[in-house]
């Protein structure tokens, strides 16, 4: 895999726990999304241990 794949994930990962912290202060609220919560988090961890090394 390359760097730029790697740091892809990483953005994506640290974007998706970015807005699971807003959601969980109610500074954003999608409704949609709100009950997964916990599983947003999941995902992101996941995409980091895929992006390491």
């Amino acid at each position: 895999m390359s760097n730029k794949t790697r740091s892809t994930l990483r953005l994506v990962a640290i974007l998706i726990v970015a807005l699971a912290v807003l959601m969980q202060l109610s500074i954003v609220v999608i409704p949609a999304l709100f009950v997964y919560k916990f599983w947003l988090v999941v995902i992101a961890f996941a995409l980091l241990l895929i992006a390491g090394k």
